[in-house]
């Protein structure tokens, strides 16, 4: 175990090696790393660290657990935990410790020391409606990693500017600090303050808030309890790990027995709010953009939630046709970040969802700008022969055709050459009748 000035002095160093650190690596066999515009950097120290070893990354797990029993426990038990790090006046993290072939590793998120407002996140105006909201359910969704967090956190601090209630959150671990503004945060962690998310969910309704928070929604009885805060007027916002939000919604569904779906689908047709999306897309000059899919509620999303999709009514479709409304496709805000030259074009093809409909966008871009559409550059005119080549083909030309004129006169020889024959041969045959 390390002390505290000696972790310090690591993760600052660490926090310094490039700019914009997003996240810190520690592994087993591999240098310290930290990452920086989505690629990993290796730094060295001195004397140097060529590879860490299983005894130097079990003492940086230790000394960042700090004795906490419980975490201990659960690192034990499950073979992971996580934990909130403050790195005093210079930046917090979110810790996951866990173990890989009988060693341990650790991924250190640095978290952002001020919460980002929608305007500085430059997020569309459907986000300023979602912190509008009076009840339901808002969920937002993506692979880790890909700014969840911070997008909540930017619609929660929307709330407190703007609004006197009373907010929990439920968090695994706390991340974002909300200082008081109008609003009232008790912000709660999970293995320290409350068990599970479900059991916080359970008390988080007795403690009269207008607006629950709950990390992530991973398992059937956490829906279960979000569905119910949602229709007795609760504001309730969450996360998932999926990729859009027709998956977020048969996800949800998913979660329950076949005999509970239509109840469950109009339970959440009658909830569902908003579903976010979020994809980071690498930006041109380096840094990450993201994309979103916004879908908002509707007649027509809630007729697809309670039936489910149909080959005329997807949930694509639909958002695709309500961008008035402040909906939008993650296809349609890609080629918004095309042609606002944000991303490149391979960008734009890898992260779309539907391949066909980038492509016609794409061309449609590049035609309005004047670019060529069609990839004709390997294409080319046959050159001009040169004056011997001509001179050959003359040449051959020629001789072909004195050749062609000579067969006509050679077969006529041939005919006079075999008259005579044929007139002996019919006197012969005379003479012997």
């Amino acid at each position: 175990m390390l002390h505290l000035f000696h972790l310090e002095y690591i993760l600052t160093k660490l926090l310094n090696a490039a700019p914009d650190v997003s996240d810190i690596n520690l592994t087993v066999g591999h240098p310290l790393q930290v990452e920086s515009g989505g690629e990993l950097i290796p730094v060295y120290f001195q004397p140097e660290i060529r590879s860490l070893t299983a005894y130097q990354t079990e003492a940086l797990a230790l000394s960042l657990l700090r004795g906490d029993r419980h975490l201990i426990g659960t690192l034990l038990d499950t073979g992971s935990c996580d934990l909130s790090f403050n790195l005093e006046n210079k930046a917090r993290f979110r810790v996951n410790i866990f173990t890989q072939q009988g060693r341990y590793s650790i991924v250190m998120r640095k978290l952002e020391n001020y919460i980002r407002s929608i305007e500085d996140l430059g997020l569309p105006t459907a986000f300023m409606n979602m912190a509008k909201e009076k009840n339901g359910i808002i969920m937002v969704t993506g692979a880790t990693g890909t700014g969840k967090t911070t997008t909540l956190a930017a619609i929660l601090d929307e709330v407190n500017s703007s609004q006197a209630v009373h907010v929990v959150t439920l968090e695994d671990p706390v991340e974002f600090i909300h200082i008081p503004k109008m609003s009232t945060f008790n912000q709660r962690e999970l293995g320290t303050d409350f068990r599970n998310f479900s059991e916080g969910l359970r008390s988080a309704l007795r403690q009269a808030p207008k607006v629950i928070l709950v990390g992530e929604m991973r398992d059937r009885e956490t829906v279960e309890m979000a569905l119910s805060a949602a229709e007795t007027g609760h504001l309730v916002f969450s996360t998932l790990h999926t990729v859009d939000a027709g998956t977020t919604v048969n996800r949800i569904i998913g979660l329950f027995d076949h005999d509970e779906e239509k109840l469950v689908r109009v339970r959440l047709a009658d909830t569902l709010r908003w579903v976010v999306s979020q994809r980071l897309l690498p930006k041109v000059g380096g840094g990450r953009v993201a994309a979103l899919e916004v879908m908002g509620t509707s007649l027509l999303i809630k007729d697809i939630i309670t039936n489910g999709e149909q080959p005329d009514k997807t949930f694509y479709g639909a958002i695709e046709s309500m961008r008035p409304l402040g909906y939008q496709t993650f296809d349609q805000h890609i080629l918004d970040l095309f042609g606002s030259k944000l991303i490149n074009e391979e960008t734009a093809r890898t992260f779309s969802s539907k391949k066909t409909i980038m492509a016609r966008g794409i061309d449609n871009i590049k035609a309005l700008a004047g670019e060529s559409v069609y990839a004709l550059d390997s294409l080319s005119l046959e050159e001009d022969p040169s004056e011997e080549e001509q001179a050959a083909a003359a040449a051959q030309a020629a001789a072909e055709e004195a050749a062609a004129q000579q067969q006509p006169s050679q077969q006529h020889a041939q005919q006079h050459s075999q008259q005579p024959a044929q007139h002996q041969q019919q006197h012969a045959a005379a003479a012997r009748r």
